[in-house]
């Protein structure tokens, strides 16, 4: 019988630490994706979910239950990604680093596939994590809400002007869509 993330969590603070796996493999392919999007390159992503992983076992004590642990996982990496994202615009980039954020020769990645991923990584950080978790990840507004904590008219904002920035850096870069 598959535990509930709730039943986990209980068991995990009543002292079942191994639980905790369950949770980090139910969740780790969503997490990974949101760091993914969020910074672009494999590497980076897997050790922000890892220490996003490690700092939510370290506060499941404080988790109070009123959202979804997804969601307060979503929270977690959204944060710890937009920490490293801040900490790279204050160091200069080497060119060895962007030999390394260039996509991988022979990667198997459609053109609208790049196209996108090359749009988020253009876009203000706040922008970028929005369309991803709303439109890559699939949340709610309601998660939305929660993972970004501010109000619904400001998710709805946000979001907006996240989609026309969108659409205006893709228009620039790579011609208007043909219709």
């Amino acid at each position: 019988m598959d535990r509930t993330d709730q039943e986990l969590i209980s068991r995990v603070l009543a002292g079942e630490q191994g639980d905790y796996a369950e949770l980090v493999r139910r969740h780790h392919a969503r997490v990974m994706g949101v760091c993914l999007s969020m910074l672009g390159d494999a590497a980076s992503a897997e050790d922000a979910a890892q220490e996003s992983f490690l700092k939510a076992y370290r506060s499941l004590a404080d988790f109070s239950g009123q959202s979804a642990f997804g969601t307060w996982l979503y929270r977690i990496a959204s944060n710890r990604c937009l920490d490293l994202l801040r900490q790279r615009a204050r160091l200069p980039e080497s060119p060895l680093e962007t030999a390394a954020a260039a996509p991988e020769p022979g990667r198997d990645t459609s053109d609208e596939d790049e196209m996108v991923a090359r749009t988020l990584a253009r876009m203000p950080e706040d922008y970028r994590l929005i369309l991803t978790l709303r439109e890559i990840e699939g949340l709610s507004y309601e998660e939305l809400t929660e993972v970004l904590d501010c109000s619904l008219d400001a998710v709805k904002a946000r979001l907006r002007r996240a989609r026309r920035s969108f659409l205006d850096e893709a228009r620039h870069f790579y011609g208007a869509p043909s219709v």
